[in-house]
């Protein structure tokens, strides 16, 4: 009973530390128009990896984005992206090779999955690097860009709001072993 107790205990643990999660990675977008370029960055991405399921799942509210300037926020959140119809920004995908992860090493990754944003959804290939520090915890950077057009995001008419088509979109998080 006791060796039974330990296999399912042992079962247990492995299959949970395949599981990652996060609750403060961090995302920025660079807007780069010609007269006109800023960031926008929240530290509330959320998300979870699940090695064994190849899984990846990461949304981040969008009413945390700051631009430095509050009635600058105001605006992208209102009169753009419409937060209060579409809150959250979500990307949902696979890795397309899963990458052998020893402590201290770094690996090239690309995602391919479905990026939602503003009610649209769309699929997208991200590029990125995965590595295990000595915690045992996964820290991954990418980015991949977002053409506003392609979510049916209006881009502002004056110019001083002048918002670029195409969004830099970068991150970067520390997930750590789900328990």
């Amino acid at each position: 009973m006791k060796r039974l107790l330990f296999i399912l205990y042992f079962i247990t643990t492995v299959a949970q530390a395949q599981t990652f999660i996060t609750e403060s990675g961090y995302v920025n977008f660079l807007s780069k128009a010609s007269l006109n370029e800023f960031n926008g960055e929240s530290d509330k991405l959320n998300g979870l990896i699940d090695l064994d399921k190849n899984l990846l799942d990461f949304y981040v509210d969008l009413n945390t984005l700051e631009t430095g300037i509050g009635l600058r926020d105001k605006h992208m959140r209102d009169n753009y992206l419409e937060t209060d119809k579409y809150p959250f920004a979500e990307f949902t995908g696979k890795m397309k090779t899963i990458p052998t992860l020893s402590t201290g090493s770094k690996s090239s990754v690309t995602a391919i999955g479905t990026f939602k944003i503003h009610g649209v959804e769309r699929q997208i290939e991200v590029k990125g690097t995965l590595s295990k520090n000595a915690k045992g915890e996964l820290e991954l950077e990418g980015g991949f860009n977002v053409l506003l057009s392609d979510y049916n995001i209006e881009i502002p008419k004056l110019v001083f709001y002048e918002l670029a088509e195409k969004q830099e979109v970068t991150f970067k998080a520390l997930f750590k072993p789900k328990n």
